[in-house]
């Protein structure tokens, strides 16, 4: 009976009419022979017929086939349930990504940088249903990974994330903004989001921040910017040593939050500062919460009734058991 369920389990309550069957059986015995009533039984003596002490078989049979009919009516069955989810709200997300000097600051461990790598993967691996692309900029941007659903090339894409000298270093927070609404703007995707993270001021590039927030606010792409650094001081790379490794120093943390808060209310956004390593990561949770994506999931099933053979069953016994009774059993009934 592995793995087998019943659609009507309330009939196992019938089987209660067993035991009283059985004590009818026991009361009623005497009275379903006939009897004859002589003065002496020496003569019937060492003649008890094997038959006739098999005669209680007959109501076993019927105790059986009814058993049987009481299983068959709970019906028996087996279940496989096979599941299809399908996406029915798609949501495409760009991550623009500061790439300039300044996020090698270790006011966040090791550095923002790889702080941001760490719980970006994350947040990437917790949206299975979503397509994602990544921009990187400095002084100006490009394209990394354009917006795709294999999650494979996104990580690894963000794995390679460092700083070099392929973009003049500075902070154009308008040109990263722009390159990542270009690759959602022709998107048919119900919802479109740019996540853009910086640690400074837009001191670079040629389109201003402003203009890019308009261009997101005309083609419907919700922005939620973040600003990654402590308040206060932190160290800061300034200069490269002979040996090739960076010489860092205490200088104050600036970062544009009125320009990050103005982006995000204009686009229907929402604003986060990452002072830490802990608050970036609960910042990521709290977006991955603000942009759920609808699953519909549809499930199958398929039923294999078992009530058919103790239906046969039922059905052999009592045959058998008036075969019996009309037959080997006649004379004794």
């Amino acid at each position: 009976m592995n793995g087998i369920t019943f659609l009507n389990p309330g009939f196992f309550w019938l089987f209660l009419l067993i035991p009283i069957a059985i004590a009818w059986f026991f009361w009623k015995r005497n009275q379903q022979s006939a009897t004859l009533k002589i003065s002496s039984l020496k003569g019937f003596q060492g003649q008890n017929s094997f038959l006739a002490k098999l005669k209680p078989v007959l109501f076993i049979l019927r105790l059986l086939a009814l058993s049987s009919l009481i299983v068959a009516m709970a019906r028996p069955r087996t279940v496989n349930v096979s599941n299809q989810t399908k996406t029915t709200k798609g949501i495409d997300i760009v991550m623009a990504v500061d790439v300039s000097g300044s996020m090698l600051a270790k006011d966040l461990k090791p550095n923002r940088m790889e702080a941001l790598k760490d719980v970006a993967q994350t947040f990437v691996e917790n949206r299975p249903n979503d397509r994602i692309g990544l921009v990187v900029y400095a002084a100006e941007a490009y394209t990394k990974t354009p917006v795709t659903s294999d999650k494979a090339i996104i990580l690894e894409a963000i794995k390679s994330i460092k700083y070099d000298n392929v973009l003049q270093d500075g902070t154009g927070i308008g040109m990263g903004l722009t390159t990542a609404i270009n690759r959602l703007k022709d998107s048919k995707a119900k919802s479109k989001i740019i996540i853009l993270l910086t640690d400074g001021v837009n001191n670079a590039g040629f389109i201003e921040p402003e203009t890019a927030s308009d261009i997101a606010e005309q083609y419907g792409v919700k922005v939620y910017t973040i600003g990654i650094g402590t308040n206060g001081t932190a160290e800061f790379p300034y200069a490269i040593a002979t040996n090739g490794k960076f010489l860092f120093r205490m200088m104050p943390v600036e970062i544009d939050e009125k320009l990050l808060r103005s982006i995000a209310k204009k686009t229907k956004g929402k604003y986060f500062r990452a002072t830490s390593n802990s608050k970036l990561e609960q910042i990521y949770e709290e977006i991955n919460k603000l942009e759920t994506t609808e699953i519909e999931e549809l499930k199958f099933y398929d039923f294999d009734e078992k009530f058919r053979p103790f239906v046969w069953l039922a059905g052999i016994l009592l045959l058998l058991e008036i075969a019996l009774r009309n037959t080997l059993f006649k004379s004794f009934i």
